[in-house]
């Protein structure tokens, strides 16, 4: 993929300096939170060589974010499909993030995922793009909501992975942004904050 640059960041595809990181962040209890597995350093790496292939083919995916100063890796922010999750409707685009803790209330997963929305309906094309987090998941949902996207009860769904030992991460709640209020919004953040988009 090319490389996105934001206000403070980089977003661009995984390098192997970036391993420890990943690791970290597939591993931290507090990141982790909302997800019934932890990943060790084998299977880290493995799901790190598999995220670089995808972004490699596709040209975008949960793509490193960078911080442009220090060149320092502070986790993960992007668009992927959602072909594993059989119960959304084939062709769905989500967009998600993970950060290392320390990353954490600093706007940077919602300076990202705007240039990411600019590239899901401009360079891409899509309709719509989505994103889902466990109920319980407020500080997603914040961001969700930060970003324009609108709940959709209706779609709230059971996420087929999460296995019956977890069910309190089971119900997962569904936010939409459509390509219509995406340059609404755009166009209203222009007027209000002139040169911010």
């Amino acid at each position: 993929m090319k490389p996105i640059r934001t206000e403070r960041l980089i977003l661009r595809n995984w390098e192997e300096r970036d391993r420890e990181l990943f690791h970290r962040i597939n591993s931290d209890e507090r990141v982790m939170e909302f997800f019934p597995f932890r990943r060790d350093r084998a299977t880290a790496d493995a799901k790190m060589d598999e995220v670089r292939a995808w972004i490699d083919e596709d040209g975008y995916g949960f793509a490193a974010a960078e911080i442009a100063a220090t060149g320092e890796c502070i986790g993960f922010v992007g668009l992927s499909g959602t072909e594993d999750i059989d119960v959304l409707a084939p062709g769905t685009i989500e967009i998600g993030w993970r950060l290392a803790p320390e990353f954490w209330g600093k706007g940077y997963v919602t300076e990202a995922s705007e240039a990411w929305l600019a590239f899901g309906f401009e360079t891409l094309a899509v309709d719509e793009i989505v994103s889902f987090a466990v109920a319980d998941n407020h500080r997603s949902i914040a961001v969700m909501k930060r970003l324009g996207m609108r709940a959709d009860p209706g779609a709230d769904f059971d996420h087929p992975a999460v296995p019956d030992s977890h069910p309190h991460l089971k119900r997962h709640v569904m936010y939409r942004l459509s390509r219509e209020d995406w340059q609404a919004r755009k166009g209203w953040l222009a007027r209000a904050i002139p040169g911010k988009v």
